[in-house]
C-alpha cells in the first residue's frame, strides 16, 4: 500500500486492485479480522491504511428453497402491494382532498392482482430452467490485514497488547 492523494485513492477504490504491503495478520473468518481492524481503530490506529484482503476465495450458492407456483403467486402479491402502496401515498400528496382509505385499499389491492399475474407469468415463461431458490455468495479461505511496512510493527504490537488485556 502506497500513500495516495485523496484523488488517486478515490480511484483506488474504483478500480480493482489488490493492495499491496505486508501481513499483519491472519484470520479464519471475516468477522475476525473485521474485530482486529476495530480494535485498532480503537487504538488510535491509522485504519485508513489497513486493508482486509480475502485469499482463497470460492464461490458458494446456498439454495434456500424450492419455487412453487404459490410461492411465486405469494411474492409476486407482495411485491404488487408494496408498489400499490407507493402509488397511493403519491396520489395523497398530488391529490390530498381525495378519500384516502378507499384510494389506499382500492391501489394495494390492483397491485397485488398485477403483481401476482406478473409473477405467475414470468414463472410460466421460464419454468423449465430453475426450479429453486438460492443465494450467491463469495467466502474466502482466509483474511490478511496488510498495511504499508513501516505501520506493520505498531498494529501487531497494537493487537498483541489488547489480545492480552493490558
Amino acid at each position: 500500500m502506497t500513500n495516495l492523494s485523496p484523488m488517486s485513492r478515490r480511484q483506488a477504490m474504483m478500480t480493482p486492485v489488490i493492495p499491496m504491503g505486508e501481513i499483519i495478520s491472519t484470520y479464519d473468518t471475516y468477522q475476525n479480522a473485521q474485530h482486529a481492524v476495530d480494535t485498532l481503530a480503537r487504538a488510535d490506529f491509522p485504519v485508513n491504511q489497513v486493508a482486509i484482503v480475502g485469499d482463497d476465495i470460492r464461490s458458494v450458492e446456498r439454495v434456500t428453497g424450492k419455487v412453487t407456483w404459490g410461492r411465486v403467486a405469494l411474492m409476486g402479491a407482495l411485491s404488487g402491494m408494496y408498489l400499490g402502496l407507493f402509488l397511493s401515498l403519491i396520489l395523497l400528496i398530488v391529490q390530498p382532498g381525495a378519500q384516502f382509505a378507499g384510494i389506499f385499499v382500492s391501489a394495494i389491492a390492483i397491485g397485488a392482482g398485477f403483481g401476482m399475474l406478473f409473477g405467475l407469468f414470468t414463472h410460466g415463461i421460464n419454468r423449465n430452467r430453475r426450479d429453486f431458490a438460492s443465494v450467491m455468495q463469495l467466502v474466502a479461505g482466509r483474511y490478511d490485514l496488510v498495511t504499508e511496512p513501516e505501520l506493520v510493527h505498531q498494529a501487531r504490537q497494537t493487537l498483541i497488547s489488547a489480545a492480552s488485556g493490558k
